[in-house]
Order: structure tokens, then C-alpha cells, then sequence
């Protein structure tokens, strides 16, 4: 995954200082201490927010001893809110400066600078110097990523011995035309999106055994298109915080989700494996 600017593309990722315009929104300026609980509602990048996380959580035990890896971790709202609920360690790689900047300023403002280190890198390049953790998470990030098999192997040689993986990602239901994936490249950096089976297979293949898996492609479709229609609803509100470039890149990116949910091509997955 290249160091670049065409992430940028997916109008998500762009102005992603817009968090600063909703901390002033609730009475915050730029130097206030903040609470996990005062960002979650827009620190969360991922569907359903920290019912997600709060899933995770349970589903593979994360507790006060474990260290745990975030692959594409953002602005660093899972990272926090996982630290924050659980006591774990937490390791914050983003790919992007400008969010990792924006990731290490809310932590840092959260009281959460010794819980979670936030890293600026490429999970397929980055040295680890031998570190391995307990449980490797992702969220809506892994289909970012060309070369799937060295990033499942990666994740495999990184973990410790009874570790866990654990991510939501995209995949294809159908298949897409060459415009359409030009279109899912250029709009949601969509770089690779294979079939369930093949993506259920190839965690095995990289020696991860397969717990279990969710097909949310249903789930993630109602919510995408509720998503689209409430921030529709909530123009003025979001002009007026905002303005209307950042009102318009996010109303674009949210109805383009809606559309690629609803016409069935897309489906999202849920998935728990562990190096046994």
C-alpha cells in the first residue's frame, strides 16, 4: 500500500480537521481536555459505531493485559475507546499524516498518551522489530490494500501464539464491471474486493484458523442508506457547522455507499480468526 496521495481521493479522508468544527460545536476549543465519551459520536469512521467495537471487545476478550494492534486506525476513535473501556494497550498504525496528527492530539487530550501509540506507517512495510501482540483489529480499512496475502501473513507472523485477527471488511457479492471498479477504486480506494469464499479461504491459507465469520452485507446496506438520508435531513445543521465543502464531499461519499450497498454488488464481512 503506497504512501500516497490517492487515499485522498475518497472524499471520507479529505478535511479530516472537520472534527475540530463538531469539538467547537459541543463548547470545546483547541487546548480543552476531552472525554472518550464526548467524541464517539463523530470520531467513529466505521459502521455502527461503538456497538462495533463493544462486539469485538467481547468477541475476542480484550482485557487490561493484552496489547493490541490497530491496522488503519484514523483519527484513533476505536484505539481510544478500546483503551479507554478495557485498560488494554494499544498500538495506532495510520498510513495517513494528517489523521494520524489529528489521532495523537485527541489521545493526548484524553488522557490516553501511555494507553495508545499512534504510529505513521504502511502495515505491509512497517518493522515491528519482533514485537507481536495479543489481537490484531481492523475496521473498514483491509480492502485499502493491494497485497492481501503479505498483509494476512504479516498479521500471522505478528501475532502471538493463541492471538486473534479481527476485522470488518468489504468484499464482492457480485461481480463489478471494469467502470464500476474504477469508480469503487477512485471513490472509496477500493483496492481489492474478492468473493467470501475467496476471502474465507485465504485467511486459512495464511495459517489463521477461521472462528467465525458474519456476512453484514444486509445490516451494512440498511445502514448506509439510513446514514445517506439522515445526513440529508441534517443540511442546514451540517452547513452550518461545517460549510459546504465539507456538507458536499461527505454528502457524495455517504450516497455513493448507499448505492454500491443497495444495488447488491457490495458486501461487508465480519471475521475472527486466531493463530492456533
Amino acid at each position: 500500500m503506497k504512501n500516497d496521495e490517492n487515499i485522498k481521493s475518497m472524499k471520507l479522508y479529505n478535511d479530516v480537521d472537520r472534527v475540530y468544527n463538531e469539538l467547537k460545536e459541543i463548547g470545546k476549543n483547541d487546548s480543552d481536555s476531552l472525554q472518550v465519551n464526548e467524541l464517539t459520536s463523530f470520531d467513529q469512521l466505521h459502521y455502527h459505531g461503538t456497538y462495533a467495537l463493544d462486539y469485538a471487545i467481547k468477541k475476542i476478550g480484550i482485557n487490561s493485559n493484552m496489547l493490541i494492534l490497530e491496522i488503519g486506525s484514523g483519527i484513533g476513535g476505536p484505539a481510544r475507546y478500546i483503551a479507554n473501556k478495557t485498560g488494554a494497550s494499544v498500538v495506532a498504525l495510520e498510513l495517513q499524516s494528517d489523521q494520524h496528527k489529528v489521532a495523537m492530539d485527541l489521545t493526548e487530550r484524553c488522557g490516553l498518551a501511555k494507553k495508545v501509540e499512534h504510529i505513521c506507517g504502511d502495515f505491509i512495510t512497517y518493522n515491528w522489530q519482533g514485537k507481536k501482540f495479543d489481537a490484531i483489529v481492523s475496521w473498514l480499512t483491509l480492502y485499502h490494500i493491494v497485497e492481501h496475502n503479505v498483509l494476512l501473513k504479516n498479521c500471522f507472523n505478528y501475532l502471538k501464539s493463541g492471538g486473534f485477527f479481527y476485522a470488518e471488511d468489504l468484499f464482492s457479492r457480485k461481480q463489478f464491471s471494469e467502470e464500476e471498479l474504477y469508480e469503487i477504486s477512485k471513490e472509496m480506494y477500493g483496492n481489492y474486493l474478492p468473493d467470501l469464499e475467496t476471502y474465507k479461504s485465504e485467511i486459512e491459507r495464511s495459517g489463521l484458523k477461521l472462528i467465525d465469520y458474519q456476512d453484514m452485507s444486509e445490516i451494512w446496506a440498511k445502514f448506509t442508506h439510513e446514514r445517506n438520508l439522515s445526513y440529508i435531513s441534517k443540511k442546514d445543521r451540517h452547513l452550518r457547522v461545517h460549510g459546504k465543502k465539507i456538507y458536499e464531499n461527505m454528502n457524495m461519499f455517504y450516497a455513493f455507499m448507499d448505492r454500491c450497498f443497495s444495488q447488491g454488488k457490495l458486501g461487508g464481512i465480519r471475521i475472527t480468526a486466531k493463530k492456533s
